[in-house]
């Protein structure tokens, strides 16, 4: 059932109300028209759906935008994450919201736009429902090997047991500070700092207004060992931790999130690959990939770049995009100069360009 009346309301509106699916409770952002062309945002990792509202208001009355809170994440109903589903949890999710929605089976499909690990939470989805699937944007994606503990563009990883990736890569006192709901910009490992220092490329600071909300967001992320950072497990392996069995680090790690097989699904919707210049979260060199840590010396005991190089994010994704075209579909990659983890934000007007002009093509 939808929890609140349905109706009209314009593209400069956003609504905010709950749906009851068949998996959980779960909370939900729209604006534009019901009966427009449906196209789902996906948050990414500590976010809500309102790092979507500014994109989702620019998109018009001609489109239905659709935003959910994942579950662990604002809203939603907090039901516990099994890591070893990788991303499924929430695919599974997304699916039932849209079939209560009465989307899943639209015909044409349903567009999606996925943010950093809400971005490998879409091309989750089109692995699992391809033909739901109308076209696909991915915004500074997360790598579809998932994050931490690899070492190639083929996703091979530096240990057995992936050590280096999952829930022991937090840093324990920023999910303290997450946990005890901090404002404050006092402690370097703030979650406000993080915001201004990591989602975005510093100077650009969002208005006051928003980076209230955006705070509010990152706050609330349930945390814990169902939720964020998720079960820590001990590695003889160096940095010594690898990943265990519950919550969001650890579903996003690569011993369970493998999406390699995007490369071959079918049919194949179009890509649209979007990403900051300057991200310094999903990179190539990313301050938070262990191997790139140890090799500026900010990790110790690193074993050197032959048995623990820094994760190439960005070439793995662009590497699985390569098999998807020369498999028979299309992408396109556009890079946005001066930017960071957050080209919707960052960028607004060129993102929007983009977008728009993505989506118009394929309506």
């Amino acid at each position: 059932m939808v929890a609140a009346a349905s109706g009209r309301y314009d593209g400069d509106t956003i609504k905010a109300h709950h749906v009851v699916t068949n998996r959980l409770r779960q909370h939900i952002r729209e604006a534009g028209s019901p009966d427009g062309i449906p196209v789902v945002f996906v948050h990414g990792n500590l976010s809500t759906g309102r790092f979507w509202e500014d994109t989702m208001r620019a998109l018009g009355p001609r489109y239905r935008a659709i935003a959910p809170d994942l579950r662990g994440f604002g809203g939603t109903d907090p039901k516990p994450i099994d890591a070893t589903r990788g991303l499924r949890d929430f695919t599974d999710d997304l699916h039932g919201l849209l079939e209560t929605l009465g989307l899943a089976g639209r015909p044409g499909g349903v567009h999606f736009v996925g943010w950093s690990a809400g971005g490998a939470v879409a091309m989750q989805y089109a692995i699992d429902h391809p033909r739901e699937v109308a076209s696909l944007v991915l915004v500074n994606p997360m790598s579809p090997y998932g994050f931490g503990g690899t070492r190639d563009t083929e996703g091979t990883p530096c240990w057995p047991d992936f050590a280096g990736s999952g829930a022991g890569t937090a840093n324990p006192e920023f999910v303290r500070l997450l946990a005890d709901g901090e404002r404050g910009a006092e402690h370097p490992l703030a979650p406000r700092n993080m915001l201004n220092n990591f989602y975005f490329k510093p100077p650009f600071r969002a208005s006051p207004n928003d980076e209230e909300d955006f705070l509010d967001a990152i706050l609330s992320a349930r945390t814990g060992e169902d939720f964020y950072p998720g079960d820590v497990t001990a590695s003889a392996n160096w940095p010594g931790v690898a990943p265990g069995t519950r919550g969001m680090n650890n579903a996003i790690s690569p011993k369970y999130c493998n999406l390699g097989g995007f490369a071959g699904i079918e049919p194949r919707p179009d890509v649209l690959w979007i990403r900051g210049a300057d991200d310094q979260i999903v990179s190539d060199t990313s301050l938070f990939d262990f191997g790139y840590l140890g090799m500026v010396g900010a990790v110790p005991g690193w074993p050197g770049e032959e048995i623990y190089p820094p994760q190439p994010m960005v070439s793995q994704t662009r590497t699985v995009l390569e098999r998807y075209r020369a498999a028979g579909g299309r992408y396109h990659e556009e890079v946005l100069p001066g930017c960071g983890h957050s080209p919707q934000i960052e960028s607004p007007g060129e993102f929007m360009e983009i977008l728009t002009a993505f989506l118009e093509r394929r309506t």
